[in-house]
């Protein structure tokens, strides 16, 4: 198998301390350039309270001070479309945002306001998931409904899992030696607990499977998906269910979950198929056969397809998966080589020899865009 190493350090001028809160843990972890010297990953009740424990173990690994401090942030709206220095004007603007992802932003910003507190003389710098689709044309990101709700609601596709999409198409250049390659199209498979497809193109976003939030697009551990919207009507009007039922049943136990009855865990739903649940069999086709019609479309979105990446939690451990997934795309050029696939370790090309499309694996390191982000928000420029 060829691996390829890790790219030079964009920065090495600089330690930015990234903090990546979820709806149940925090990450921080500590950055010189692209070589990452401290990780941890505290699990929480409270973002604020996770964010106070892990600069604790930051400071006893004697890794302050930083010259920055990069936030990941999953929802910017229209407003924020790139990243931008955190000031209390900042925040107040990105507190109005969090209807649009309420298990995502509202940790964010306690985490956010906690490591203000916390340090205060450092600038800290907000990076958006959605921010690396705001290339995306009109075309791509307008939904068809009264142009009223377009114009003046901001009802359109944002995107999401930009920082993972950005990453692992600016890698995936490299490692095919195409890097600057304005013509270079490819599919991103950020596939985790969340899961979404990204087209890219000379490193810009064309077009997302995400929309209006991150529940739209692929079948993913709990959330649903695209669905019917008049599926909410139906279950609302006739079976009772409030709007917080219908938020919390797509949100929190759809998906895998709620297909399989087992597990969001895809490798638990995996062991009960084998042990022949059939509900759990079924789990696991849904979820391919929805990230193959999902290629398409972006394939399509591109006009061609040159590479696909896999990418998060199952796109770069469930060598399974990604066989399923390609089993189906012969007819893109999509050819995997299973001794390869199965021996995997990021970052690493399985494709088969003459494949006419490469499928790589890419450990995708969103820690990285953010930091790349504080650069060019403190210093005005990206490394290289």
């Amino acid at each position: 198998m060829v691996e390829f190493p890790r790219p030079a350090r964009y920065n090495a001028r600089m330690r930015v301390l990234v903090v990546n809160a979820g709806s149940t843990n925090v990450k921080l972890s500590v950055l010189d350039g692209e070589a990452e010297s401290f990780a941890i990953t505290v699990e929480h009740e409270s973002p604020a309270a996770a964010v106070a424990d892990g600069l604790d173990q930051v400071r006893a690994k004697g890794l302050l001070p930083v010259d920055g401090v990069g936030h990941r942030v999953v929802h910017g709206g229209a407003v924020f479309t790139e990243g931008v220095r955190v000031t209390d004007e900042v925040l107040a603007k990105l507190t109005e945002l969090n209807d649009l992802a309420p298990l995502h932003n509202p940790p964010a910003l306690q985490a956010l306001a906690e490591a203000r507190r916390q340090l205060p003389d450092v600038p800290h710098v907000a990076a958006f998931d959605t921010a690396f689709h705001s290339s995306m044309t009109e075309l791509a990101d307008t939904y068809a409904v009264p142009w009223k709700w377009t114009k003046e609601w901001g009802i359109r596709k944002f995107g999401f899992h930009g920082l993972s999409h950005e990453y692992c198409s600016r890698r995936a250049a490299e490692m095919l030696g195409r890097a600057g390659d304005k013509g270079l199209r490819v599919v991103v498979a950020h596939l985790g607990g969340g899961c979404s497809l990204g087209a890219v193109k000379g490193g810009l976003s064309v077009d997302t499977t995400m929309g209006f939030t991150p529940m739209d697009g692929l079948m993913m551990a709990t959330r649903c998906g695209a669905v019917d919207p008049g599926i909410m009507l139906y279950v609302m009007r006739h079976r009772g269910l409030t709007v917080d039922d219908v938020e919390r049943v797509l949100d929190k136990e759809s998906g895998l979950l709620g297909v399989s009855g087992v597990s969001a865990d895809i490798r638990e739903v995996r062991k009960a198929a084998t042990g022949g649940n059939a509900r759990a069999a079924t789990a696991l086709k849904l979820f391919s056969y929805r990230i193959q019609l999902g290629i398409g479309a972006m394939t399509a979105a591109l006009g061609g397809i040159d590479a696909l990446v896999f990418a998060a939690g199952i796109g770069e451990h469930d060598a399974a998966e990604r066989g399923e997934v390609c089993a189906g795309l012969g007819f893109l050029g999509m050819v995997i080589d299973p001794k390869l696939n199965n021996a995997c370790r990021p970052d690493a090309d399985i494709s088969a020899p003459g494949a006419l499309c490469r499928v790589l694996v890419i450990h995708t390191r969103e820690d990285v865009t953010i930091a790349r982000e504080v650069e060019r928000v403190l210093f005005g420029e990206r490394g290289a």
